[in-house]
C-alpha cells in the first residue's frame, strides 16, 4: 500500500502538473478536467454529486488526506482517490483519448486533464481503490480517519495518541485512526530502527522508548520522503521544488532494496548480521529481527507456530540449532 512518503510524491507530481503556481510547477494556468472514465463498477463509491459534476471544472489544489490523494476543484467539490494496497496511479501527456500506455488491462479509471490524463490502476482480482467525488469541506473532513500527522506532532501528541489505546506497537503504527499515513513497510523499518518489539503494547512503554519511537518515526518518513523526491526530481541539488518526473510503473513500491527488515525474510539484519524474521497474518506480515529487537526472542507466527507446537523456535539460539540439523555442513 502507498505509504505517506509515496503518497506526498503523488501528491507533489500531480500538483507541479495541475496547479499553476504551485512550487515548481512551470504551468502558467491550472488543469481542468474534461472527462472522467470510469472502467471498473468498483471504484467510484459515490454517486452524489455525479462524477460528471467533475467535468470542465479546474483545477485548485492536490492535498494529502492521510494516505489518500486529494485533487480540489471549482464548485468547492473534492476529488478523493484512495489506493489502498494494489491501486497505483499512472500519468501521460500527449493523446488524452487512449488509455495510459501499459495500462489498459488494469486501468479502473482516468480522470482526463486538458493537459494529459491520470490512470487510477489496479493489479490483481480484489478491487479496493477506490474514488469519492464530495462537495464542501464538511464532506471531505468526513472521510478523513483523524490519524495525528507526525511530522507536526510533538512528543507529548505522540505519546498521548499512541497510548490512547493499548495496541501492539505494529498495530497503533498502521491504525489510521492514531496515526496518518504509516503502514506496513515503513512500520517495520521504524520499529527496527527505534529497536522496539512490534508486539510490544503501547501502555507498556517507558518514557524513553516513548521518546524513542516519537523521533525514530518522524526521521524515517522524513528520510524515505526526502529521498523519493530526489529519486523523482521533485527537488533540485539546492532542495528546491522542482517538477521533476511522475513515478512509473513498478517505482513505487513497499519493498525498497535499502530497507532494513521490510521484505527481508531471512536475510542479515543490516545492523547485527541476524536473520531477519517474520510473522504472517491475514494478508500482511512483520518483519523484524530478533537480536535488534526481541532480545532474542522468536516471536510466535500464529500458523506455524500452531502446527510445529513444541517444535516452534523460541529464541535465536534455537532457530540456529534447527538450521545446523538441516545443514550440518
Amino acid at each position: 500500500m502507498p505509504e505517506l512518503p509515496d503518497v506526498t510524491v503523488y501528491v507533489e507530481a500531480l500538483e507541479r502538473r495541475l496547479v499553476a503556481g504551485a512550487a515548481g510547477s512551470g504551468a502558467v494556468n491550472s488543469a481542468h478536467i474534461e472527462r472522467v472514465r470510469v472502467r471498473s463498477p468498483f471504484i467510484l463509491r459515490t454517486f452524489d454529486p455525479p462524477i460528471e459534476s467533475a467535468e470542465g471544472q479546474t483545477v485548485r489544489a492536490v492535498r494529502r488526506v492521510g494516505k489518500r490523494i486529494v485533487i480540489g476543484l471549482e464548485g468547492e467539490l473534492w476529488l478523493v482517490i484512495h489506493l489502498m494496497i494494489a491501486g497505483r496511479l499512472r500519468w501521460a501527456e500527449g493523446d488524452r483519448a487512449k488509455p495510459v500506455r501499459g495500462t489498459s488491462t488494469i486501468e479502473q479509471a482516468a480522470i482526463i486533464f486538458d493537459v494529459g490524463t491520470l490512470a487510477i490502476t489496479e493489479a490483481g482480482t480484489k478491487k479496493r481503490a477506490s474514488m469519492h467525488l464530495v462537495r464542501g469541506d464538511a464532506a471531505l473532513k468526513a472521510m478523513d480517519p483523524g490519524g495525528l500527522e507526525i511530522d507536526r506532532a510533538n512528543e507529548a501528541d505522540f505519546a498521548e495518541r499512541l497510548r490512547s489505546r493499548n495496541h501492539t506497537l505494529k498495530r497503533a503504527l498502521t491504525d489510521p485512526r492514531l496515526f496518518a499515513g504509516v503502514g506496513n513497510a515503513y512500520s517495520d523499518e521504524i520499529l527496527h530502527a527505534a529497536r522496539l518489539s512490534p508486539l510490544q503494547r503501547t501502555q507498556n512503554l517507558h518514557e524513553d522508548e516513548v521518546a524513542r519511537l516519537h523521533a525514530t518515526t518522524r526521521a524515517m518518513l522524513g528520510r524515505w520522503t526526502n529521498q523519493l523526491r530526489r529519486e523523482f526530481g521533485l527537488v533540485d541539488a539546492r532542495g528546491h521544488a522542482a517538477a521533476g518526473r511522475f513515478p512509473g510503473a513498478g517505482e513505487i513500491t513497499a519493498f525498497r532494496p535499502d530497507f532494513a527488515v521490510h521484505g527481508k525474510f531471512g536475510r542479515a539484519c543490516p545492523a547485527c548480521g541476524t536473520a531477519v524474521q517474520r510473522i504472517a497474518y491475514a494478508e500482511n506480515e512483520c518483519n523484524y529481527c530478533p537480536r535488534c529487537q526481541t532480545g532474542g526472542k522468536l516471536l510466535a507466527d500464529r500458523s506455524m507456530s500452531r502446527l510445529l507446537k513444541d517444535d516452534w523456535p523460541a529464541t535465536i539460539e534455537d532457530l540456529e540449532s534447527l538450521e545446523t540439523q538441516r545443514d550440518p555442513s
